[in-house]
């Protein structure tokens, strides 16, 4: 056995472990044993994200066979891809099996879940998470067949709010499919996929995160030329403080560092 043929197949086993990194394509000697049936995952996410993937695996149609129990660190019919929270910018690629096979049981992919994480603060806490995937069922190769590279773009965006008593900013995630470049929008692939299309094929998920963000609530915030404030509500201690027309009386909130602050994002006026 070569060595790249060797470190190859020790990713295959380290693929077994719960969220292990899936090495695919990061080593260009592995390229030349690819596997056939299987394709690539390319993911493109913006500073301050991160990415963990679940491809999950059911008995192949016909088969009487079950998928094993998990035992231990070992997780029969499911394989999990990471790529970590990075400053930067970052792109990663996996190769995702379409199929498998477990203690004998013939397996095939059913679904690719994913969830993105994104930082908006310091604390260990201050992160917004959205989820999505793509799933799969049984076609044939004489169905139409998808581009070389299938692009879903995805937009996120940051809804602000205030939490507990002190009023601190907290962030939600929000991240919705749009029409990526040249391309129909991707709400035409949200329904399965003809899980033979894909073998040797590249889906390609684009995250971008917008630079406006909005309210997470309504009637909470009142927008000015320097920013958003926070409406008062029926006192300081009014939680939910709906504004109700009273556009004059406004309270002030904590930035997620800890700064006193009356307008969202700058803080002051």
């Amino acid at each position: 056995m070569s060595e790249v043929v060797g470190f190859c197949v020790a990713k295959q086993l380290l693929s077994r472990l719960p969220w292990a990194f899936a090495l695919a394509g990061a080593v260009s000697g592995c390229s030349a044993i690819k596997p056939a049936d299987s394709f690539t995952l390319l993911t493109e996410l913006p500073p301050g994200f991160k990415f963990k993937g679940e491809a999950s695996y059911v008995p192949r149609t016909g088969e009487s066979c079950t998928v094993p129990a998990r035992e231990g660190r070992n997780y029969p019919g499911k394989k999990f891809y990471k790529q970590d929270l990075s400053n930067e910018a970052q792109t990663a690629n996996f190769e995702v099996p379409l199929t498998s096979n477990e203690d004998g049981c013939p397996l095939v992919l059913d679904n690719f879940a994913y969830q993105v994480d994104a930082k908006y603060g310091a604390a260990r806490l201050d992160l917004g998470r959205a989820f999505t995937g793509v799933s799969f069922r049984d076609g044939s190769t004489e169905a139409p067949s998808p581009p070389p590279v299938l692009v879903l773009q995805k937009q996120c965006e940051w809804l602000f709010r205030t939490e507990g008593p002190d009023r601190y900013i907290g962030k939600i995630l929000k991240c919705k499919s749009v029409a990526a470049p040249d391309q129909a929008n991707d709400s035409s692939v949200k329904g399965p996929m003809q899980r033979a299309e894909f073998a040797g094929k590249t889906i390609k998920v684009v995250f971008n995160i917008s630079s406006v963000e909005r309210p997470a609530v309504g009637d909470n915030w009142v927008q000015f030329p320097s920013g958003w404030k926070r409406c008062m509500g029926d006192s300081l201690e009014d939680a939910y403080a709906f504004c109700r027309g009273n556009t004059t009386d406004f309270k002030p909130f904590k930035m997620p560092d800890g700064r006193d602050c009356t307008v969202y994002p700058n803080c002051t006026e």
